[in-house]
């Protein structure tokens, strides 16, 4: 346009100009996407489309691939895939979000001048996730099992192998004490002959609730989906404890997201999401920051792009997950990290950020040395836990 930026460049310009046509762009060694930016917020043109289709030698993308939505991750109708994408200051959640992470190839973050005091002007609300944005809970020579909480697991009689996931992973991230709640006698039995420091106990929810260091609680894993998980969700709620909610009770929430107001930290994969508040639709992260506002809680919407929000309108994208994590038992694993962290005193939104990030760290170690596309027991995850949270400590 004239008078714009692009036109005084052009005007400068002293080399050849070739004509944008999909025949230059077929025979050209290397195509630099520069047509526009993040703020894209409409498909690509018809004649636009056709020369970028026609690259057939490396894409390298400035800022965005065209076609990109910098702001969701989402395509606008077409965008071709970069070897590499250089973008500036910041990343944009489109680079981290997919599909958009997939279509930017490698992502260089460019220093173009900008002074970090922008980020005080502009006081950003949304992060990548990772051990820079949260401080892992530390032991003294004055702490103590109680000082390091105490986390409480329903367990549910046809599934118990969920709650006891969950409960070692709590163990595993430093939790005080980690006791699991038999439904009844057999479970209680069976439960008993797994790891010797976890605790189980047949006491009704009333008569646990009456010791105020159990003040933590991990409600849904391997629970059924029924009217009484939800009361008991209810229950503890209203005795005011800080609650984890995880796959039977978000069930038992279908539609329902007023019941797990007051939750401290929510974790549905995308059908326990769509339950209770609906599809997320295209804009993950917007619909992330909405259910965790309605629900008054931190919500982890999980996926290989899981986004974390709070209720405060503050959000964090977690991209460390490998593919193997999506696998029976993985989630209650996350869920465990979180009740874990949270029991020890760190903030639900730390909490959370934290046990994702540490869940994926955590699958990262335990492939190593394993072909691409291997499997992954969630149970393997327990051997690497302590040594992605050495590694997210301060050196």
């Amino acid at each position: 346009r004239p008078g714009s930026d692009a036109a005084r460049a052009a005007a400068r310009w002293r080399g050849p100009m070739l004509p944008f046509a999909a025949q230059e762009v077929e025979r050209a060694a290397l195509v630099v996407d520069a047509l526009f930016g993040a703020g894209l917020d409409r498909p690509l043109e018809a004649p636009v489309e056709r020369v970028l289709r026609a690259a057939r030698a490396p894409l390298v993308a400035v800022d965005v691939p065209s076609g990109l939505d910098g702001a969701t991750g989402q395509i606008l109708g077409h965008a071709q895939k970069a070897a590499l994408t250089v973008t500036f200051f910041r990343r944009k959640p489109g680079h981290l979000l997919l599909p958009g992470r997939d279509l930017c190839g490698e992502v260089v973050l460019a220093d173009i001048g900008l002074p970090a005091t922008v980020l005080e002007r502009i006081a950003p609300r949304l992060f990548h996730n990772g051990p820079g944005l949260w401080r892992l809970p530390l032991r003294g020579a004055e702490s103590h099992k109680f000082s390091h909480g105490h986390v409480t697991i329903p367990a549910g009689a046809a599934l118990p192998g969920a709650a006891r996931l969950a409960a070692g992973a709590a163990r595993r991230v430093g939790a005080g004490l980690v006791s699991l709640m038999a439904p009844d006698r057999p479970t209680a039995t069976l439960l008993r002959t797994g790891e010797p420091g976890l605790m189980v106990t047949e006491d009704s929810p009333a008569t646990l609730l009456a010791d105020s260091r159990r003040g933590t609680w991990l409600v849904g894993p391997g629970l059924p989906p029924r009217p009484e998980t939800l009361a008991l969700l209810r229950a503890l709620l209203r005795a005011g404890r800080a609650v984890v909610v995880d796959g039977g009770a978000l069930t038992a929430a279908e539609s329902q997201p007023v019941a797990l107001r007051g939750a401290a930290i929510l974790t549905p994969h995308a059908g326990e999401f769509a339950r209770v508040f609906g599809p997320p639709g295209p804009d993950r992260l917007a619909a992330a920051r909405a259910a965790a506002a309605r629900a008054e809680a931190v919500t982890i919407l999980k996926g290989s792009d899981t986004i974390i929000a709070s209720p405060d309108g503050r959000a964090a994208i977690n991209d460390n997950a490998p593919p193997a994590l999506a696998a029976a038992g993985s989630g209650d694993v996350l869920a465990g990290l979180a009740a874990g962290l949270l029991a020890q005193g760190m903030p639900a939104f730390e909490a959370a950020c934290a046990a994702v990030w540490l869940h994926g760290d955590a699958a990262r170690r335990a492939l190593r040395g394993r072909p691409a596309g291997a499997p992954l027991l969630p149970e393997a995850l327990f051997e690497e836990i302590a040594l992605s949270l050495a590694s997210a400590l301060p050196s």
